[in-house]
C-alpha cells in the first residue's frame, strides 16, 4: 500500500522549484530596477555638473597654449546628420591670475567644457596632432539598425508580457484546462481525525468500516467482501458531512483527493468531462485511494430534465462521472465519497449500486450528540467550570452541528466584549438566542404605542401557551428587539421531536393566532405585526391537510407533492394532482382549522383577560420575563417580580393595561413585519 507522504513528495519537489523560479525572477527584476535607479542617478549626477561652453575655435586655442587640458580627455564626435562637429573634455579650473584651483581632498579641480563649430579638416588634423584629442567618428550602421528595429522589438516585447506571460501564469497555458483541480491532502497538513466527529455515531461507524477495510482488506475478502466502490453522505446543511471526510483522510493510510463538484463546471464545452477523466487518471496512480467530491449535486443532477436539453456540458461531466465509477474498463482500488444535501436531484444511475454501493445519512443530533459536539468545540474554549453543556444541549433541539459551534464562538465573543475570563451560563444562553432569533436591538427608537402594542401581542402568545394543554413548555418572553421582530415568545420542548401530533398543531395554531386577538380585545384595533402568524399558521394548516392526513373531512389522501424541486424543468411544467373541486374543499378546510383555533383563542384570552394585563404590565416594566414568570402569574394571578429582574421605564402614562382610544397621543403608522414570529421551537 503506497505511503501518502511518499506519494506528495513529487508535488512538494514541484512546489519548492516553482517557488525557486519565483524568487529568481523576482531577484532579477529588482537588479534591474537598481541598475536603472544608478544608471538614472549617474546620468543626473553628470548633467548637474559644471560644463563650460566655449565661445569659439580661438578659446580652444589659448587653453592648448596655456596647457590647461587634462591629458587623454579630449573627444573630437559627430552627431548624425549635422555639419556642426562636437569638441569636448575636461580642463584645468583656474582663477582669474591663470592659477590652477585645488579641490577640498588637495587635487586640482576639473571642469567640462564644450564647444560646438564647424570642423574644417585642418583644425581637425591640428587637433589631433596636438596629441590632446582623439577623433571618435562612429560607425552609425548598427545604431540605425537598432533604431529601425526598436518599435518592432518593443511591440513583441508588450505582446509577451501580457499576454504569453499571463497565460502562462493564469493557467499553464490553454491545454490546462481540461485538468483536473483535485486537491491531493497529506496527513501532516491535515489534523482531523474520529475523535474531532461527535453527534454522528452511526455515519462514523460506517465510514470506520471504510477505513478499517484499507488498513486490513484481507479481513473482509476472506468471506468473499468486496471494497465499496462509493459512498454517499446525505444530510441537512451543517451536519457535518464535510468533517467526516476529512476525518476519513486522517485516519485512512491512502492517497485522499478532494475536490468540490463546482470545480469541474466550465464555460467550454467538454472541460468537466476532460477533468473528470484527468482525475481518476492521477487516483489510479496512487491505488488504492479515497476521491471526495463535496457538493456532487452541481455535476450529477438528473438527465434530461433541465432547459438546455439533453446536451449540454454538466450532462458530459456527468456521462464520464458515471462511466469512470463503473464503466467497461473500470479498475477497483478508487473510493468516491460525495456529500450533498439534496438526493431528491440526483440521477438514478448514480445512486444505483455498482456506483454508490452505500448511502449514509447524517441526520441532525439528537441531545447526546449535541452535548457530544458541544464537548468537542468547546476544547477551544474557557469555560467557566459550573457550566453544564449538558443544559444548552437540552435547549437547542434542532441545532446542527455548525449552529453549536457558532453558538460557542457567540458566547466567547461575549464574554471578551464583557472582559470576563471564561464563558459561563449567561453567556451561552445569550448566544443561544442570538442565533435563533437574532441579536438584540436596544437601540431602536420604539414610540410608547409601539411598546404597548408588543407587549399585548406578546402576552397574549405566552398566555395561551400556558393554558393549552399540548403546547411545549415556555421559556422565555420579552418585547425587546431581534433580528426582524419587535418581541418574541420561545418555547422550548422537554425533549427531541421526532413526530407531530394532531393536538399539538392545533394548540400551536392557537397560539399563533393569539397575538393578534389580544391586541384587538384591548386596544379595539390590529396591527400588522401578525403577518409572521397568519403566515405560519396557514402553512401549517396546509400541511396538516394536504400531507399529514390530519384532516376529518379530506381523509388520509396526499395532495400535491412537494415543491423543494421546483427549479427543475419537470416539476415546473407540472400538473395539478388534484380537480379545482378538491382545491376549494383544501382551502375551506385550511380556514376551518385556522377560524376553530381562532375562536378557542379568543375565548380563553377573554375569560383570562386579568392575567393576560399583569402579563403585559410585567413586560412593559421589565421587558423579558422566563417562562416560570408567566406560568406564576397564570396560576396566582399575581406577580411577584424577583429580585435580579432588572426594572425599565414603562411608557408614559401606562401602569396598567390602558385601551387605546384613552391615549391622546395619534396611533404611528404601521410598521410592516410588526410584532413576533410564533413560539419558536429552538
Amino acid at each position: 500500500m503506497p505511503d501518502p507522504k511518499k506519494a506528495t513528495e513529487p508535488d512538494k519537489n514541484e512546489k519548492r522549484n516553482g517557488d525557486f523560479r519565483i524568487q529568481s525572477k523576482t531577484v532579477l527584476v529588482w537588479i534591474v530596477l537598481i541598475a536603472l535607479f544608478v544608471a538614472v542617478a549617474q546620468l543626473v549626477t553628470k548633467s548637474e555638473s559644471k560644463v563650460k561652453v566655449l565661445t569659439g575655435y580661438p578659446e580652444l586655442e589659448v587653453i592648448i597654449e596655456k596647457n590647461l587640458m587634462v591629458p587623454d580627455t579630449g573627444i573630437i564626435t559627430y552627431p548624425p546628420q549635422s555639419e556642426i562637429k562636437r569638441i569636448s573634455g575636461r580642463i584645468y579650473e583656474t582663477n582669474e591670475r591663470g592659477e590652477r584651483l585645488k579641490g577640498k581632498d588637495g587635487k586640482l579641480s576639473e571642469i567640462s567644457f564644450q564647444l560646438q563649430t564647424a570642423l574644417t579638416d585642418e583644425i581637425k588634423t591640428k587637433l589631433i596632432k596636438s596629441g590632446q584629442f582623439k577623433d571618435s567618428e562612429p560607425n552609425n550602421m548598427m545604431l540605425n539598425l537598432f533604431l529601425n528595429l526598436l518599435p518592432f522589438l518593443l511591440i513583441f516585447g508588450l505582446i509577451y508580457f501580457f499576454l504569453v506571460r499571463q497565460i502562462k501564469n493564469a493557467g499553464k497555458g490553454a491545454l490546462s484546462f481540461g485538468k483536473s483541480k483535485a486537491r491531493m491532502l497529506s496527513k501532516d497538513k491535515n489534523k482531523i481525525t474520529f475523535k474531532d466527529v461527535a453527534g454522528v455515531e452511526e455515519a462514523k461507524d460506517e465510514v470506520s468500516e471504510l477505513v478499517e477495510f484499507l488498513r486490513d482488506p484481507k479481513k473482509f475478502q476472506r468471506l468473499g467482501g468486496r471494497i465499496p466502490k462509493g459512498i454517499l453522505m446525505i444530510g441537512a446543511p451543517g451536519t457535518g458531512k464535510t468533517l467526516l471526510a476529512k476525518a476519513i483522510a486522517g485516519e485512512a493510510d491512502a492517497a485522499f483527493f478532494s475536490i468540490s463538484g463546482s470545480d469541474f463546471v466550465e464555460m467550454f464545452v467538454g472541460v468537466g468531462a476532460s477533468r473528470v477523466r484527468d482525475m481518476f487518471e492521477q487516483a489510479r496512480k496512487s491505488t488504492p485511494c479515497l476521491i471526495f467530491i463535496d457538493e456532487i449535486d452541481a455535476v450529477g443532477r438528473s438527465r434530461g430534465h433541465g432547459w438546455g436539453g439533453g446536451n449540454d456540458e454538466r450532462e458530459q461531466t456527468l456521462n464520464a462521472l458515471l462511466v469512470e465509477m463503473d464503466g467497461f474498463d473500470t479498475q477497483d482500488g478508487i473510493i468516491i465519497i460525495a456529500a450533498t444535501n439534496r438526493p431528491d436531484v440526483l440521477d438514478p444511475a448514480l445512486l444505483r449500486p455498482g456506483r454508490f454501493d452505500r448511502q449514509i445519512t447524517v441526520n441532525l443530533p439528537d441531545v447526546r450528540g449535541r452535548e457530544a459536539i458541544l464537548k468537542v468545540h468547546a476544547r477551544n474554549v474557557k469555560l467557566d467550570p459550573v457550566v453544564d453543556l449538558a443544559i444548552t444541549a437540552r435547549g437547542t433541539p434542532g441545532f446542527s452541528g455548525a449552529d453549536l459551534a457558532n453558538l460557542l464562538n457567540e458566547a466567547a465573543l461575549q464574554a471578551a466584549r464583557l472582559n470576563k475570563k471564561s464563558i459561563g451560563m449567561a453567556e451561552l444562553e445569550e448566544a443561544r438566542i442570538k442565533v435563533r432569533m437574532g441579536r438584540e436591538r436596544r437601540s431602536m427608537a420604539m414610540s410608547d404605542e409601539d411598546k404597548r402594542f408588543t407587549a399585548w401581542h406578546e402576552a397574549g402568545h405566552a398566555l395561551i401557551n400556558v393554558l393549552l394543554e399540548h403546547t411545549h413548555p415556555l421559556h422565555k418572553v420579552t418585547i425587546i428587539p431581534r433580528g426582524q421582530s419587535l418581541g418574541s415568545t420561545m418555547s422550548l420542548p422537554e425533549k427531541d421531536v421526532l413526530s407531530h401530533r394532531r393536538k399539538e398543531m392545533l394548540d400551536l395554531i392557537c397560539v399563533m393566532m393569539a397575538g393578534r386577538i389580544a391586541e384587538e380585545i384591548i386596544s379595539g384595533d390590529v396591527t400588522s405585526g401578525a403577518s409572521g402568524d397568519i403566515q405560519q399558521a396557514t402553512n401549517l394548516a396546509r400541511l396538516m391537510v394536504c400531507q399529514w392526513g390530519m384532516s376529518d373531512r379530506l381523509g388520509m389522501v396526499l395532495y400535491g407533492n412537494d415543491s423543494d424541486q421546483v427549479f427543475l424543468g419537470r416539476d415546473m411544467a407540472q400538473r395539478k394532482e388534484y380537480s379545482e373541486f378538491t382545491a376549494q374543499e383544501i382551502d375551506t378546510e385550511v380556514k376551518r382549522i385556522i377560524s376553530d383555533a381562532y375562536d378557542r383563542a379568543k375565548n380563553l384570552i377573554i375569560t383570562h383577560r386579568d392575567k393576560l394585563e399583569i402579563i403585559a404590565n410585567a413586560l412593559l416594566e421589565y421587558e423579558t420575563l422566563d417562562g416560570s414568570h408567566v406560568q406564576d402569574i397564570v396560576r396566582t394571578g399575581t406577580f411577584t417580580p424577583p429580585a435580579h429582574l432588572p426594572k425599565v421605564d414603562p411608557p408614559s402614562g401606562a401602569t396598567a393595561v390602558t385601551p387605546l382610544s384613552d391615549v391622546k397621543k395619534p396611533l404611528p403608522p404601521k410598521l410592516p413585519g410588526f410584532g413576533s414570529p410564533a413560539p419558536a421551537t429552538v
